[in-house]
């Protein structure tokens, strides 16, 4: 890969790969080294990429990957709360910024699926492809994670 086609891919994907690493890790400095990680891997790689959906794919893999093992190494921050991350985000309406609390509020196995699938757009086929998941896996968290979404915002409305 020559020095355009990586700058070209950096500039393309780093945002992508900023927001999955900042909902698995939940602070900004953390996500922030999963992106220099990820891109100094996109450097150094001699992967044939077969598409740019290739490429895209994976950085997200290795991006989480850096993240797993940061968190199994425990030198990780400690997370922003919800709170704090939503207030960094601008959001046009308060249920915006209340379902975006929500959401990071959630466990991490529950959090990325669900970030992937609605941000990211990717299917659950995609998915667990990514995470390294069976379909039925990411069906099943996907609907976890909504059953406790839900929940969590009809407390917050009683």
């Amino acid at each position: 890969m020559d020095r355009a086609e990586f700058g070209d891919y950096a500039e393309r994907y780093k945002d992508t790969v900023y927001r999955v690493a900042l909902n698995f890790m939940g602070n900004a400095q953390d996500a922030e080294d999963a992106v220099q990680e990820t891109l100094l891997k996109l450097f150094l790689s001699r992967e044939k990429f077969e598409s740019e959906e290739h490429v895209k794919r994976w950085m997200i893999r290795v991006a989480l990957n850096f993240c797993k093992n940061a968190a199994r190494a425990q030198k990780r921050r400690v997370p922003t709360p919800p709170e704090e991350l939503a207030l960094s985000v601008p959001f046009e309406a308060e249920e915006q910024t209340a379902l975006f609390t929500a959401v990071m509020s959630l466990p991490d196995k529950y959090r990325v699926p669900l970030y992937l699938f609605y941000y990211e757009e990717y299917s659950v086929k995609e998915i667990a492809h990514i995470l390294e998941l069976s379909d039925s896996a990411v069906t099943t968290r996907l609907q976890r994670a909504r059953a406790r979404l839900r929940s969590e915002l009809v407390e917050e409305r009683v």
